[in-house]
């Protein structure tokens, strides 16, 4: 899905922009329904999502690629963009509340996600049901130590890159 296309002159355009983590987002509030999440929880979840592998659930469907955990760095505005996107087609709901700004899937969501038939598509909504079961209802600590695990892996990961780049 981090396929290039160029376009007649124009700078070339990734599948990985606010559309495809829209449908991302859709896909794990639609498992999650009636559940709120928070940013920073679908932030993960993003990544999550596409890396199922990585957490000894279904295959990935993204594959691996070098310093992938530098992924998730990036993917908060993302998210962010493609909740607001998926909002103005009534897909997500947004709520400010006490404990800050939290999202969960909108009124056309479900017929929405019902309406995908693609292969891509169909194993992504497959393995959002399959993340929300197995990580949607742990507190904040139970799952900052699932994520807690990556970070030890990126740290040796950057550490790995660092010394094949010949720093010190």
């Amino acid at each position: 899905m981090d396929e290039v296309v160029a376009t007649s002159g124009r700078k070339p355009a990734t599948f990985n922009g606010p559309l495809e983590a829209g449908l991302r987002a859709v896909a794990i509030l639609g498992a999650a329904h009636p559940r709120w999440f928070d940013l920073q929880r679908l932030v993960a979840f993003d990544y999550l999502l596409v890396h199922t592998g990585d957490i000894d659930g279904p295959s990935s469907l993204h594959p691996p690629a070098p310093l992938q955990s530098a992924e998730l760095l990036v993917r908060r505005k993302l998210v962010e963009q493609a909740l607001l996107l998926m909002m103005t087609r009534e897909l997500v709901e947004r709520e400010f509340g006490d404990s800050g700004i939290r999202y969960r899937a909108g009124e056309n969501a479900a017929p929405f996600l019902s309406s995908l038939a693609s292969e891509y598509l169909v194993a992504l909504r497959d393995r959002a049901i399959w993340l929300v079961e197995n990580l949607g209802d742990r507190d904040e600590q139970q799952f900052r130590a699932v994520m807690r695990r990556f970070f030890d892996h990126w740290v040796e990961e950057f550490q790995a890159a660092e010394r094949s780049l010949g720093a010190e």
